[in-house]
């Protein structure tokens, strides 16, 4: 007989019986996000016979001009995850401050940040986008949570995950035990393992990068695209093939599937800004992942997840995926 499937619940409560890895609350505050992730597949896939295309009218705390399921996806964020006990306080890419949960509600150890539509400038054309997701724990002897004590290098994170809504809907998840992948089955609804263990090959010919920005790039990066785009001929002896889908959940999956390295780098268009990418509920949630299955997730000078955040919204180059050449990109920015 084949082996019977696994669902998420099954895989998170033998993390959570067999490896005493995650508390029962930490395991039912994923189940909640998972369901959550089914709810916004639900409206990203209604296109355009929804009323939840186009721009929402507003702009979010990086001045970026929300798109109507940005502002769909949080709120279905915050209203599931409210309630239930796990949280004491949420933050979102599309908020200015912290949600704190409402005294009506009991209050649970941890903390939730999150990108709720990452990639939404790839709504109107029908390109992959997705969620992302981190956790961590409140501080002890806290009560009432406030933007400080979100502020927690990545290594203090207890899970980290991102769905995809694009052809098949998939989650993707750590809690610290590898990397597993799970597969929306839409007609029981059921999140189903489809991969366990999964690993970045530790080599590549395949580089994500928005080649747009090239002449605002800085030395050590012009450096090392250029001995790619040389190909064969150039330094490296081999040719990479460049692949840019401009959602990062997307860009990230394909080097978790088949091996690759993304660049979202510090460049000279304003030196006050370390980076474009968020640390803590993009860069810190995807570092954390990579490394879990094999890669490396630098910001040119220092792993990511050793950055100690100073403010809720704090951006960060962002270079990560298979490990040679990360290493490779980071030494040249060490170099200089």
């Amino acid at each position: 007989m084949p082996p019977r499937p696994v669902s998420l619940t099954q895989y998170l409560v033998e993390k959570q019986r067999e490896k005493g890895l995650i508390p029962a609350e930490l395991r039912l505050l994923i189940e909640v996000i998972a369901r959550t992730c089914k709810r916004i597949a639900i409206e990203v896939s209604k296109g355009d016979l929804g009323d939840s295309r186009g721009d929402a009218g507003s702009t979010n705390v990086q001045d970026e001009v929300q798109k109507k399921l940005d502002v769909i996806a949080n709120e279905a964020l915050l209203e599931a995850n409210e309630w239930g006990g796990n949280l004491a306080a949420m933050a979102s890419e599309e908020m200015d401050h912290p949600y704190p949960i409402p005294n009506r509600y009991p209050k649970g150890e941890f903390l939730l940040l999150y990108d709720p539509l990452d990639g939404s400038s790839n709504i109107d054309v029908n390109v992959s986008v997705g969620t992302i997701f981190s956790v961590l724990r409140l501080p002890e002897g806290v009560q009432d949570p406030d933007e400080s004590h979100f502020l927690q290098p990545g290594t203090k994170q207890v899970a980290a995950g991102y769905a995809v809504y694009g052809p098949a809907t998939l989650l993707v998840l750590t809690v610290g035990d590898g990397v597993a992948c799970f597969t929306l089955d839409r007609l029981p609804g059921a999140w189903m393992l489809t991969a366990d263990r999964m690993r970045i090959p530790e080599s590549t010919r395949e580089f994500a990068i928005n080649a747009s920005n090239a002449r605002h790039w800085q030395p050590p990066v012009k450096r090392y695209i250029d001995e790619l785009l040389a190909g064969k001929d150039g330094p490296r002896g081999v040719d990479f093939n460049m692949r840019w889908v401009a959602s990062m959940v997307a860009d990230v999956h394909r080097i978790m599937t088949r091996g690759g390295i993304f660049l979202y780098p510090r460049d000279n268009r304003d030196p006050a800004k370390p980076g474009k990418l968020r640390l803590l509920y993009e860069a810190n949630p995807m570092a954390f992942l990579v490394e879990q299955a094999g890669g490396a997730a630098t910001n040119g000078v220092q792993r990511i997840m050793d950055i100690v955040p100073t403010k809720l919204h704090e951006r960060v180059a962002v270079i990560l995926g298979s490990k040679e050449e990360v290493e490779r990109v980071t030494s040249y920015h060490r170099e200089a």
